[in-house]
């Protein structure tokens, strides 16, 4: 039997607006000088909440993590489509937004829910012959792409003050909310684009038990140590 090292494992980050999560990952790895860092799902630069970072051999587990169940919460603007599907686009129409009740935006939500086969946006990570579509996105080249097989459980918006709605999403790892958003729009006539997210969960991990990338960061080795979630545990 190995014996484990006490950074072999995950550590739970909330992930602030502004670095990629490949950023977190490199302000961990420089940090704590640990070779082996990733990450358990993408979020996007402008998306924060819940990042789970792989260390060590915790590693060897992160398909496994990042096969996990999603929620997210977050906002939608209706009425303004964009390249990107979110805030960070190029606006590509803007239309009036339709009197409409929550009732009513709820009742175009639950046509969302269940299986479904979702385009992935083309500013994405997905690679295309090893080049990821957003760096063909941004030289004004879109390809073709596959839809994906997803689920989602439930699709709900609690408040809507025209035209932004705040939502909540559980859904299969692989779901694209930025395309959540603008699948929606269509469907509404006016169209819509994600104005902000924030991941709660990910499988049986919240964001509640996650601590601050920047109090992550002003920790020593040994604090934060303690933080880890064992690999034996991770792996149960």
């Amino acid at each position: 039997m190995h014996e484990f090292d006490p950074l072999d494992g995950a550590l739970l980050v909330d992930k602030p607006v502004g670095p990629t999560s490949h950023d977190v990952v490199d302000a961990v790895r420089r940090r704590f000088q640990i070779k082996k860092v990733g990450h358990c799902g993408t979020l996007d630069p402008n998306a924060t909440g819940l990042l789970i970072v792989v260390l060590g051999r915790g590693t060897k587990l992160s398909e496994k993590l990042m096969a996990a169940d999603k929620v997210y919460e977050g906002t939608i603007k209706l009425g303004e489509t964009t390249t990107s599907y979110d805030a960070d686009g190029e606006l590509t129409a803007s239309l009036p937004v339709p009197p409409l009740t929550l009732d009513q935006l709820n009742e175009v939500a639950a046509t969302f829910v269940g299986d479904r086969m979702q385009m992935p946006p083309m500013v994405s990570a997905i690679k295309k012959d090893g080049v990821p579509l957003y760096k063909l996105a941004r030289k004004g080249i879109e390809v073709e792409r596959k839809e994906r097989l997803i689920h989602i459980y439930s699709f709900r918006l609690n408040i809507y003050r025209e035209p932004i709605g705040h939502f909540r999403v559980a859904c299969t790892k692989g779901t694209y909310v930025r395309a959540l958003a603008h699948d929606f729009g269509g469907k509404l006539g006016c169209g819509a684009h994600l104005a902000a997210l924030r991941r709660l969960a990910s499988g049986r991990f919240d964001v509640a038990n996650a601590l601050p990338l920047d109090q992550v960061l002003a920790l020593t080795t040994t604090e934060m140590a303690k933080h880890v979630i064992p690999f034996l545990k991770l792996a149960a």
